[in-house]
């Protein structure tokens, strides 16, 4: 192994988009019987959010669809899109086995479905993202995982070989299409069962 690329959310940030609309619609959640359900109408159903994620719509178009569909004001759907970035805190532990990662010396990639407001401000807050050798979201080139295409794309861009290259994603049907073309794919539980496999492959020292 030389190479080792991350997902981003629920992975290197924090991503608990049920504790998100808890914190800003509690009435909402209230009326809907829970917040993982509403977070699943919210940022899973009518595949609005994965179009935010492509790079299709903007933050505005997408603001629009969601209030339609719930039949929500456009303010509440705002507060929820506008709530996302404070939401997106890094995981300490993740940071400190990035660090590691980096000075072992090896390539050190990242690969997210992420829209371009919260892509831009993520590289504009935190420094450390700069430990990354290169990167692709989602928003740039108008795929989304778990696209095998995209995937395609960010190992040209990269140019590493999927044999060679750990991949760490929260999310099974990414890692299945990972494991698919040839990646060493894991899926994500936590900062210490990733850092016991990159130890498993001579990543990281024991």
């Amino acid at each position: 192994m030389k190479s080792v690329v991350f997902d981003f959310g629920g992975v290197v940030f924090r991503w608990r988009p049920a504790v998100l609309l808890e914190r800003e619609l509690p009435q909402r959640v209230a009326a809907a019987g829970g917040a993982a359900a509403l977070a699943t109408a919210f940022f899973v159903d009518g595949g609005d959010w994965n179009e935010f994620d492509r790079g299709a719509l903007d933050a505005e178009a997408l603001v629009e669809r969601i209030a339609r569909r719930l039949d929500w004001s456009t303010g509440e759907v705002r507060r929820v899109v506008d709530a996302v970035p404070a939401e997106l805190q890094p995981v300490p532990e993740t940071v400190a086995l990035l660090h590691r990662i980096k000075d072992a010396g090896h390539g050190l990639y990242y690969l997210s479905n992420m829209p371009v407001p919260y892509a831009e401000y993520l590289l504009r807050e935190h420094a450390f993202l700069g430990w990354f050798d290169d990167g692709v979201f989602s928003s740039q080139v108008l795929m989304i995982k778990p696209d095998a295409a995209l995937f395609g794309h960010a190992l040209q861009r990269f140019d590493i070989a999927p044999a060679e290259t750990v991949f760490f994603d929260d999310h099974a049907p990414n890692v299945e299409t990972a494991r698919a073309i040839g990646m060493q794919a894991r899926l994500w539980t936590d900062a210490a069962a990733a850092e016991a496999a990159l130890r498993s492959f001579g990543l990281v020292a024991g």
